[in-house]
């Protein structure tokens, strides 16, 4: 069963396409990584499905329903990012009150664990909180309310990494035990890989690639050896990246799928595994050009 489907959405903003007939489709009870470089049109995409934003065109629902301005989603839809903002008349204890008031499914004994766990104060301001400890918050708000669907939109920002490792595990443990739908935004995909279901990879607002985490992980193979052999060898094939790594010496990631490997090896060539966060890399990357080409 889907619980999110959108059908050639498009959101304008200005001049700029931020999502350009997007297709996708999130089953319910999965956790999905939403992959993309900055301006992809990952938070615009998380925005409509929290019903924050309507699309300049195509067919969105979430939960059945249009999201935008539907209190089904207001109720059923947790977005959780690092610029929520709380009243600043209420202590971090009186939002969480205010949690359980609002969404039905709200855990209360989880929040207060959590609360605790991460040294908060009952009294503290969410305004007065640094950068990490606020995504620390915003996170055990999100896990709490226990919504049908929570979209947390770079929900580590300004975390360290040990905390960062504490909220995936939290995440985790929490899922297993109260199966619901996710849709993660994050740039730490090498962190998440193993909470993952599926990926949603997306590029200048469409979706370039929605599949099993298990598919991404097989999805494309590196190749090492002498640049002439290389580059001859890969030209009629799908090549994600290429890199000179020595003298006379190329490494290129290619698609996987109808690569005779034990070919390559006869050959000469260097076969490793490439992991499914560096096949985002790869795949988001501006296909023309590179940093290095600005020092030319």
């Amino acid at each position: 069963m889907n619980v999110v489907e959108c059908e050639k959405v498009t959101k304008k903003q200005g001049s700029v396409v931020a999502l350009n007939e997007l297709n996708i489709q999130i089953k319910k009870n999965t956790i999905t990584g939403l992959i993309g470089r900055n301006g992809a049109g990952k938070t615009t995409l998380l925005k409509i499905l929290a019903g924050l934003w309507r699309p300049t065109s195509g067919h969105v629902e979430v939960l059945n329903v249009n999201p935008f301005n539907s209190l089904t989603v207001s109720a059923n839809v947790a977005y959780i990012d690092d610029s929520m903002d709380f009243p600043n008349t209420l202590t971090l204890s009186e939002i969480l009150q205010a949690g359980k008031r609002f969404y039905g499914n709200w855990d209360s004994q989880l929040a207060e664990r959590l609360f605790e766990y991460f040294s908060f104060h009952p009294d503290q301001l969410h305004t007065h909180l640094s950068k990490g400890k606020a995504s620390t918050f915003n996170m055990i708000f999100g896990l709490a309310a226990r919504c049908e669907i929570t979209l947390f939109d770079e929900p580590t920002n300004g975390m360290d990494a040990s905390v960062r490792k504490d909220f995936n595990r939290a995440l985790l443990k929490d899922y297993l035990a109260h199966p619901r739908t996710m849709i993660i935004s994050s740039h730490h995909l090498e962190e998440l890989e193993e909470l993952l279901e599926d990926i949603l990879v997306i590029k200048n607002g469409k979706a370039l690639l929605h599949e099993p985490i298990d598919v991404i992980r097989n999805y494309a193979i590196g190749l090492t050896g002498r640049s002439e052999l290389v580059r001859q060898w890969v030209t009629d094939k799908q090549v994600l990246y290429t890199e000179e790594v020595g003298a006379n010496t190329c490494y290129a990631v290619v698609k996987r799928e109808g690569i005779p490997l034990e070919k390559a090896k006869q050959l000469g060539m260097k076969v490793t595994p490439v992991s499914a966060s560096d096949v985002c890399v790869y795949l988001t990357n501006r296909t023309t050009g590179g940093i290095d080409d600005v020092f030319k």
